[in-house]
């Protein structure tokens, strides 16, 4: 292969990457970079808590980001239903290292809890974690904009917050990764700044294991939040109900489709596979039939969320089925 058509493949491959958790890979990288040295410096238990939980972040997000591009291939012989479930499976993986560093961190915290002990170079340490805050805050609003992008809401400004939160639920898995992750780890970041601030404030050091601690807390509810999600996700989980409200009126609103008897939207990865058994009016040909199945499940596939679409036709029985 030659260098032009390798840069190119990376290339392509980089840009089908979710934007999200790639942004957040190179962001948590400086900040773990950053807090590693101040750890070291200062030898605060607060700031190498901090410091895990960035190695964590970035080593997840990296896994993800290659997870959600290799998500993102054309379905082959060999796989039909495409590659969409590979990104739950890498998810998962980062679960595993985030379980790993919740550990680690618990561990440390208690330690200092029990011989706690002063940490030096408090404005190294109160400069570092402003940039955490800077830093984790900038990610988490782009994973905001990004919920914002998957699920076609207008929201802007603030109002992207709320928006956030009522609609992670239909985003793509990498994205909530990114938003829950950095939800702890903004909050995380501000908690050890309190906590560094008012250990050296009061002299009462056990602050300082009691913040590594909570922070190490947070990751497990976290890993046990994002684990679940994505369990589901690899075992095969039906779509939102605006999602299949969306689907089912684009369905409904042919003109000659009277009802629809099945209705079946399964999530893969961030797309949705589609299988339905419509009724038609009375009277037609199954020539005609056929022609109006094909033209209503290329209206289906022209929603961008919707990867796949399986349809067929059913006797109509006089018995509504679906209200919207």
């Amino acid at each position: 292969m030659k260098v032009g058509d390798l840069l190119g493949s990376v290339a392509a491959f980089i840009k089908r990457g979710n934007k999200s958790s790639g942004m957040a890979a190179l962001g948590n990288t400086v900040l773990a970079i950053c807090k590693g040295f101040a750890a070291y410096i200062s030898g605060s238990g607060t700031m190498l808590a901090t410091t895990l939980h960035s190695v964590a972040d970035a080593l997840n997000q990296g896994f993800v980001f290659i997870g959600s591009s290799i998500s993102e291939k054309e379905a082959t012989r060999k796989f039909p239903m495409g590659f969409g479930r590979v990104v739950n499976l890498f998810v998962l993986v980062a679960v595993i290292v985030i379980s790993i560093m919740a550990y680690e961190t618990i561990i440390k915290g208690w330690e200092i809890i029990q011989h706690p002990k002063p940490s030096s170079n408090l404005l190294l340490n109160v400069s570092i974690m402003v940039l955490a805050v800077v830093v984790d805050g900038a990610i988490l609003f782009k994973a905001m904009k990004e919920i914002a992008h998957e699920t076609r809401t207008e929201a802007k400004g603030f109002a992207l917050v709320p928006n956030a939160f009522k609609k992670v639920r239909m985003a793509s898995p990498p994205t909530r990764l990114v938003f829950y992750e950095d939800i702890i780890a903004t909050f995380g970041a501000l908690l050890a700044l309190v906590s560094i601030v008012l250990a050296h404030l009061t002299g009462f050091y056990l602050l300082d294991g009691i913040g590594t601690l909570l922070i190490g807390i947070l990751l497990i509810g976290i890993a046990i939040k994002i684990g679940y999600e994505n369990t589901v996700g690899l075992i095969g989980v039906a779509a939102p109900k605006e999602v299949e409200d969306r689907i089912a009126g684009t369905i409904l609103a042919d003109p000659d489709v009277i009802d629809i008897n099945t209705l079946r939207i399964v999530q893969e990865g961030r797309q949705y596979h589609v299988e339905s058994y419509l009724e038609l009016r009375k009277g037609l040909t199954l020539a005609d039939a056929d022609d109006i199945k094909f033209r209503v499940r290329d209206k289906v596939l022209k929603d961008p969320d919707v990867d796949d679409v399986v349809m067929g036709i059913i006797e109509a029985d006089d018995v509504q089925n679906w209200n919207l």
